[in-house]
């Protein structure tokens, strides 16, 4: 039996990793963004090992989520599963951050080093990470006229290559991004022609399983087939660059700089 903290888990990819887990008998640490979001969990929250909430937008609240699930104790595995979309503007969060980036790359980055090491960690990218600028200079959006798709991948490159450089700088944490497909969630839409099912059956087995090969870390993973990420996500140049923005953005650093 594991113990697993999942972000976003009110709905969607994050609900049905929930359930799938708690079903096979792990303990279970839920996640919404806030008091009301989190009666839609009703139906599993009586099973689930406890319910955390905070906005991952601001990142006072991403503190607080990560004393709560502290709190709770020391999660085996975390799947950094919420994320946000086509937003219609820049938008801002409290720390001034577009909010496309503060939600997508910025909170699992700050989750990352707030939250007692698990043993595993899985963060959810998506196929249009491989549109993404690597160009670092304005990942912020401080200076570009705003493009909500653009933002999106490139925040999606951002946490694969996260994922990656965790894998690298931590060897006794597996660490894994994956690619869910494009799944009919509310994110999603209606009509996405991919396998729900195997969208978050793919975080749940690299989370939890035993199988050697569920136990490996740097991967980029989509329907349990390891396939390969852009250039720049394996690329210890880009990701040393990447964590230094991301540590100038926040003011927490994971690694020691460079020197």
């Amino acid at each position: 039996m594991s113990r697993i903290f999942i972000t976003g888990s009110t709905d969607g990819l994050g609900l049905a990793a929930a359930r799938t887990l708690i079903s096979e008998g792990h303990e279970v640490v839920l996640h919404a963004r806030s008091r009301e979001r989190a009666t839609a969990l009703s139906e599993i929250s009586p099973t689930a090992l406890g319910i955390v909430i905070g906005d991952l937008a601001s990142a006072t609240e991403v503190h607080s989520i990560a004393e709560q699930v502290n709190a709770i104790g020391r999660m085996d595995a975390v799947i950094h599963n919420a994320g946000i979309y086509l937003e219609r503007s820049r938008g801002e969060t409290p720390e001034g951050h577009a909010k496309t980036l503060a939600v997508n790359t910025l909170a699992p980055y700050l989750l990352t080093a707030w939250i007692t090491r698990p043993d595993r960690r899985i963060y959810l990218t998506s196929g249009m990470h491989r549109s993404g600028s690597s160009a670092l200079d304005d990942i912020d959006w401080k200076k570009r006229p705003w493009r909500a798709s653009q933002a999106y991948s490139e925040s999606k490159l951002y946490i694969a290559t996260l994922a990656a450089a965790i894998a690298r700088h931590w060897p006794d944490v597996l660490s894994n991004s994956v690619d869910p497909g494009w799944v009919p969630t509310k994110m999603g839409g209606a009509g996405a022609p991919d396998d729900l099912e195997m969208g978050h059956l793919t975080q749940t087995w690299l989370a939890t399983s035993e199988d050697e090969a569920a136990k490996v870390s740097g991967g980029y993973w989509y329907h349990r087939q390891q396939r390969e990420a852009a250039a720049e996500v394996g690329d210890p140049g880009f990701q040393d660059v990447l964590l230094e923005k991301l540590a100038e953005l926040t003011g927490v650093r994971l690694f020691a700089a460079r020197r």
